[in-house]
Formats: C-alpha cells, structure tokens, sequence
C-alpha cells in the first residue's frame, strides 16, 4: 500500500493544526507573560470546572422531560460540599466525595 503525496500532505497538514494551538499558547506565555487580570480569571478555572462537572452529575435527564435530582449522588455531594467549603482544598473534597459515594452505594 503505498502513500501518494495528497495524504501525506493532509496528514502533516492535520498535526500542524492540531499541535500549534496546543503549544502556541506556552511559547507565548514563556516569554511574555500574562497580564494580572488573567492569572486572577485563572485561579478561578479549576474549582468552576469541579463544580460544573459534580452540579451535571447531580441530574438525571430524559429527552421530553425535566431534569430530576439523583438520590444518592445529592446525599454523597452534602459532605464533599462541606468539606471543600470549610478545607478550601479541591482534593479533600475529591476524596470525601468518593468515600462518600462508595459507603452509600454499599448501604443502598
């Protein structure tokens, strides 16, 4: 099977477009830096995208109907919720929130 020249272009065309946004931005930021606003916005992105991933696992969803809470996930959520609430520290809660889970899915 042989490769024509076509391919190969598409190929190398699709890893360079691919890969220069992904390293693009640690060039730019190694030797420029980045303003204060935007390392303050980025403190922020770790504990919203915990949060937006625990929130959509609290719901169960059906095409036509409306969103209705999942038991056992709002319980496991009340302790992980106090615990990142009073620890500040994002893998407290990860650890509470499984621990959690794992003795209500052996209880229920």
């Amino acid at each position: 099977m042989s490769v024509s020249g076509y391919v190969l272009l598409a190929i190398l065309l699709g890893f360079v477009v691919s890969w220069v946004p992904r390293v693009a931005p640690f060039i730019l930021v190694k030797y420029k830096g980045l303003p204060d606003i935007v390392i303050r916005f980025l403190k922020y992105l770790p504990v919203s995208i915990l949060f937006a991933l625990t929130f959509s696992s609290l719901f169960d969803t059906e095409i036509g109907h409306l969103p209705h809470l999942k038991g056992l996930e709002v319980l496991a959520s009340l302790p992980t919720f106090y615990i990142a609430f009073k620890s500040k520290n994002l893998l407290y809660a990860v650890i509470t929130g499984i621990i959690s889970m794992a003795i209500l899915r052996l209880i229920f």
